[in-house]
């Protein structure tokens, strides 16, 4: 009987530096098609159960599907953005295994021809960069959704909404070419970004369309040799996929080191435990029976379908950030964070039109909109401020027409009412001052009721310098111009 080590013994970092983890990831990602892959159901999360069904999608028999020409053309979109090889022929079988919510007892998906296969994408972690293989995206059914929680009889019996099943998938198989839970962590973050660029899924891992599967392994280090690997599912979000990759890692290194094996398995992440549970063997290709789908006819792309669907690809996230850090002049890290969506990036570049610096539309992007977007649970999209809106104010606060610590207070006011600045400003009377006069007897004022630090600055304490300067900003309410309170109170306190 093969040894075990307890699962919750933690490991020397100089016996982990003895392993070398190999992962490979299997995302599968619903499309957003309005209607099934193989029926004309709709494709919709969120309606009652079993409403949206038919003889198709039930399996019922005497039925034919019928297959979903968007459902081919949104899994070209992603395969193309993901360098992947899109074939002029595949095909459709049928993957057997009992379940309840498969109803037919099959599934239909693709096996020996795939629709796309040999691509890649790029990873970026601590400033390096690394290339992920993707072995094939192929084209398939979902099932149906078992449902243990929630019901009367949830102790006793199973539900199951068969909304779900023949919604459109696309499966993405990388290569097994991660070494660590970071860079797959990374490798999802950067394949997601691209699927949400091209608007074939929303990936909304809540919701279930997007899921997935970690293989992980370990070998000595500096083996070519691959070991025996685990499949980890219910990998619902980016943090539990990362730590489910931490914990097996850590357990695969214990068993070997105790002279144990690794058993070829399926194992479930549990998050309430902080640990894999075992949930059955590993199956072979050749327990499924898979054999070519006899309803369906052979997928052809042609040559100008694929070159069409090609041009109608979107700029992807990594151009994006090339274009945006080139023609707006910003850094890589708001470039980075401005290109996470296609949103997002458009907002920035429509408030730059108004002829703002493209960093400081950034800047008020992530320190003012950004913020009180969070705070208020809203997207992007919901912003009560437009971005020619954000564009106006950061130019009226580049013209030194108001200060920056006004221009805040004028964008809380534009978040909460929805007005344009220009408006508020007139309103409130906000415009910033350079009236000099006025702003040399609210300095004197300041500085007269300070002797004792009036004495200090004179006495080489620079620091007292920048106090005077606030006081003075406080007095005119923020609307002085500050250059020329600096040179005011300077002059004051240098007579």
């Amino acid at each position: 009987m093969a040894k075990t080590v307890s699962e919750t013994t933690a490991i020397p970092p100089e016996v982990l530096a003895k392993y070398e983890p190999v992962i490979g990831l299997e995302v599968h990602v619903q499309l957003l098609t309005k209607s099934k892959i193989f029926c004309g159901c709709a494709n919709r999360f969120g309606d009652a159960p079993n409403s949206n069904v038919c003889p198709v999608c039930l399996g019922l028999p005497g039925t034919l599907p019928v297959l979903n020409r968007r459902a081919v053309e949104m899994a070209m979109r992603a395969s193309l953005a993901i360098n992947c090889t899109v074939h002029e022929h595949s095909r459709f079988a049928r993957k057997n295994y009992f379940y309840p919510d498969l109803p037919k007892g099959y599934q239909i998906t693709q096996y020996e021809l795939p629709l796309a296969t040999g691509g890649w994408i790029e990873i970026e972690l601590a400033g390096e960069r690394k290339r992920i293989g993707i072995t094939r995206l192929h084209l398939e059914e979902d099932a149906a959704k078992n449902l243990h929680e929630g019901f009367a009889e949830s102790g006793t019996k199973a539900y199951i909404d068969y909304n779900r099943g023949g919604t459109p998938l696309s499966e993405i198989v990388s290569e097994p070419d991660m070494r660590t839970p970071s860079e797959a962590y990374a490798y999802l973050t950067t394949l997601r970004q691209i699927l949400l660029y091209t608007e074939v899924s929303d990936c909304n891992m809540e919701e279930g369309s997007l899921r997935c599967d970690a293989n992980v392994s370990v070998r000595p280090r500096g083996s070519d040799a691959f070991g025996t690997k685990v499949e980890v599912k219910n990998l619902n979000s980016f943090r539990y996929l990362q730590k489910a990759l931490e914990f097996e890692i850590e357990r695969h290194i214990g068993v070997l080191e105790s002279g144990g094996k690794i058993i070829q398995e399926t194992r479930l992440w549990n998050q309430g435990d902080g640990r894999t549970v075992s949930m059955r063997s590993k199956e072979k290709a050749h327990d499924y029976r898979y054999f070519p789908e006899p309803d369906l006819l052979p997928v052809h792309i042609s040559a100008e379908w694929r070159e069409e669907v090609q041009r109608s690809l979107p700029e992807l996230p990594e151009a994006k950030r090339a274009r945006l850090m080139s023609e707006h002049k910003i850094t890589a890290y708001d470039a980075e964070v401005l290109a996470t969506g296609t949103a997002l990036a458009n907002y920035f570049e429509t408030a730059s039109k108004s002829g703002a610096s493209g960093k400081n539309v950034a800047n008020w992007m992530q320190t003012e909109l950004l913020r009180r977007l969070n705070d208020s649970g809203k997207q992007i999209e919901e912003s009560p401020v437009s971005a020619a809106a954000l564009g106006e104010l950061v130019k009226l606060v580049e013209s030194g027409h108001i200060t920056s610590a006004i221009g805040k207070k004028v964008f809380a006011t534009m978040f909460e009412t929805g007005r344009g600045a220009a408006d508020i400003i007139a309103a409130e009377g906000l415009a910033q001052t350079v009236d000099i006069a006025a702003i040399e007897q609210a300095a004197r004022e300041v500085i007269e009721k300070s002797p004792e630090n009036v004495a200090k600055f004179k006495g080489g304490n620079e620091g007292v310098f920048k106090f005077f300067v606030g006081q003075v900003m406080k007095a005119t309410k923020g609307q002085a111009n500050p250059q020329v309170v600096n040179d005011v109170v300077r002059k004051i306190l240098s007579a």
